[in-house]
């Protein structure tokens, strides 16, 4: 006969017991392990944006390092032109000093050559100046148709144009009495050369044509 054991069958490994508390021991270390994780990963960022500011702020410095080099040597650009502009114009001005001397020599040469054309005898010159347009004259003479005759003498000079005569009052020194003077007669600007005529070019005579 065959029998059929219905019952379940005892179960012949025992089951180990689950000690009290496990899981929750698992669950706090992972927890800790993901803090930890999260504070290095926080720490890690931190140091990284750290030294990415420092990077900026070196690249900042050098860059503006630069900027400072470059505007130095601009203003010493600057400044050597300056030094130039102004050497510049002391030489123009010097260059100028120059040619008004000489203008005023040639004139001053021509005016002196004039007067002693035209001073009569008996009349002395004291003081004479020219401030480029007007000659200012002072002196003494021993009578007034002596002054007068010394400005018809310088009227009909091309030189100068019409004389002024300020004051003429009679003077004494010792026993001598003289006439002391003082006039003031325009210098006239020379006369500019101007070229000669171009001569008109010869024309050839025409052959006559057979």
């Amino acid at each position: 006969m065959i029998r059929i054991n219905l019952l379940k069958p005892e179960a012949k490994e025992a089951r180990e017991p689950v000690k009290p508390g496990l899981p929750r021991v698992v669950k706090e270390k992972k927890k800790a392990n993901i803090g930890t994780i999260i504070f290095l990963l926080l720490l890690v960022s931190l140091a990284g944006y750290y030294f990415y500011q420092h990077w900026q702020m070196q690249k900042e410095r050098e860059l503006i390092a630069q900027a400072q080099q470059e505007k130095n040597q601009l203003q010493y650009v600057i400044a050597k032109l300056e030094e130039v502009k102004l050497q510049k114009a002391n030489l123009e001005m010097k260059i100028n000093l120059i040619r008004q001397l000489k203008a005023n020599q040639d004139i001053a040469v021509r005016i002196m050559s004039e007067i002693n054309r035209r001073i009569p005898d008996y009349v002395w010159l004291k003081e004479a100046s020219f401030d480029g347009q007007t000659l200012k004259i002072k002196g003494n003479a021993i009578s007034n148709n002596l002054i007068a005759d010394f400005i018809t003498n310088l009227e009909r000079s091309e030189t100068f144009g019409r004389v002024d005569l300020i004051v003429s009052a009679q003077k004494s020194q010792g026993n001598v009495t003289f006439l002391e003077f003082d006039m003031t007669v325009p210098v006239k600007k020379p006369r500019a050369e101007q070229p000669a005529p171009a001569k008109p070019a010869a024309q050839k005579p025409r052959r006559r044509l057979p």
